[in-house]
């Protein structure tokens, strides 16, 4: 049986070492640079736009956690729900932790109206392919993700930020 809560700032270092363990499954160890307090801060602080739930056994023993935050459809007019993480420690994996965490978050997006729930996933990652697809799925195969990020991402951030020619209209 898996109880479904939202995450507390007690939580944060059960977090992170389960998005540390999730970087080691996904061949990214040393990728993590987020820390106790930037976590805390983006989960709990003045104005969190990112949300954490929690998934625990009977005896309230943390065994997963879904963190997600909002994103929106310019075709549906409405938010979805972006799952950035969803993990449950390998010792608790089949025991439903993960579709409860999943169907909470369906729930959630069905109560407030919401589109769509959306993740990626790694195409080895067979397991959790299956395990999506079972429960209805499916893979957004005519898209392909696309991220700017680190130097590459400096070097386009400022190559027209002073030259006139790119003006923010808000």
């Amino acid at each position: 049986m898996s109880v479904i809560r939202p995450a507390t700032a007690d939580d944060v270092p059960a977090i992170l070492r389960m998005i540390h363990d999730l970087a080691i499954y996904e061949k990214e160890p040393d990728a993590v640079r987020n820390t106790p307090e930037m976590l805390e801060d983006v989960l709990f602080g003045e104005n969190p736009r990112v949300y954490a739930t929690m998934a625990e056994n009977a005896a309230g023993e943390v065994r997963g956690f879904a963190l997600w935050f909002l994103n929106y459809s310019t075709w549906e007019g409405v938010h979805g729900i972006y799952l950035e993480d969803l993990y449950v420690i390998p010792e608790a994996r089949g025991e439903g932790h993960g579709k409860a965490l999943l169907q909470h978050l369906a729930a959630t997006a069905v109560e407030r109206g919401y589109a769509r729930v959306e993740w990626s996933v790694l195409d080895w990652n067979e397991p959790s392919i299956r395990f999506y697809k079972n429960l209805g799925a499916f893979p957004m195969e005519e898209w392909s993700t696309f991220r700017l990020t680190g130097d590459a991402l400096a070097a386009f951030g400022t190559s027209g930020a002073n030259d006139g020619k790119a003006l923010a209209r808000g």
